[in-house]
């Protein structure tokens, strides 16, 4: 059995927006229907963050040291993941799909990867590390085309 088969979720993430699409033919010629679709706010560190990391007292005399500051970026990323493996269960627990592929950046598929609930996992069909949130569908759809074909 292929992997894009009719009624196929395909998940298309990075840490800051998400598309959940479904194959709405074979996957021949896959046809990409847009399902649902997530954005988070997250601006920039800087934006984020205080105006400088806090200092403490070193041991030597008259020393002191930065200490490192939240990098709140990158914890709005994790976040988003956790709020994707949510939605994903969701969805999964309401019989919405039964199979899906996840296309994310590396890292976003790791952080994924950790967070899914096992109903979910066991959906995955196939796995595919690219970052694709900000290619029109059609491109997505030839992409994950070429990359099924060449797995």
């Amino acid at each position: 059995m292929g992997v894009l088969t009719h009624g196929t979720w395909v998940l298309v993430a990075d840490g800051e927006k998400a598309l959940f699409l479904r194959n709405e033919t074979d996957e021949e010629n896959p046809n990409l229907d847009v399902v649902r679709e997530e954005e988070q706010e997250n601006p920039s560190d800087r934006e984020q963050s205080a105006n400088r990391p806090g200092r403490m007292q070193d041991t030597g005399v008259g020393q002191r040291s930065a200490v490192e500051d939240t990098d709140w970026h990158e914890l709005a990323k994790e976040r988003f993941a956790d709020d994707l493996a949510e939605i994903l269960y969701k969805q999964a627990h309401k019989h919405k799909f039964e199979r899906i592929v996840i296309c994310a950046a590396p890292q976003v598929l790791g952080e994924l990867r950790n967070k899914m609930h096992k109903e979910v996992s066991s959906r995955v069909v196939a796995e595919v590390d690219k970052n694709l949130t900000n290619h029109p569908v059609q491109d997505i759809e030839k992409v994950l085309s070429e990359t099924m074909e060449n797995s």
